[in-house]
């Protein structure tokens, strides 16, 4: 008994310890966006929302939310892909992530309007998201 419960323990820990979760933010105005990266092993899961409130620029705009989650890929030491179908439609939503020591540059694909509608985008337009420690 005393052994099945030290494996099991012990693969729990071990587990965790190939697990990382970075959470990047940026305000802009009444713009918020959230970016969370996750890491287990070789698998990277990205998830991005925003919350936009219309800034004194967009009057007469409507407020918006909008999310999307999914697998990206690596393609170098500092970028990130990720691509999201939206069922029914044939493009694709795409993420570019730059990563940096201190946060996050998004670039979003043409595609991405059908997740994010109005005056939201995942695009950070040159700016960058900051790391949360």
């Amino acid at each position: 008994m005393k052994k099945s419960l030290f494996l099991t323990v012990a693969m729990l820990v071990s587990g965790g310890a190939f697990a990382a979760t970075d959470h990047y933010i940026l305000r802009d105005g009444n713009h918020v966006q959230h970016l969370k990266i996750t890491t287990i092993k070789d698998d990277i899961t990205v998830s991005a929302d925003v919350d936009f409130e219309p800034n004194a620029s967009e009057a007469g705009r409507e407020p918006c939310s909008a999310d999307v989650s999914g697998e990206a890929k690596s393609v170098s030491a500092n970028e990130l892909v990720m691509k999201k179908h939206l069922a029914g439609e044939a493009s694709f939503c795409e993420l570019k992530i730059h990563l940096s020591p201190t946060g996050a540059k998004i670039d979003q694909s043409d595609d991405c309007g059908n997740f994010a509608a109005g005056i939201c985008r995942f695009s950070s337009d040159g700016k960058e998201l900051i790391k949360v420690k």
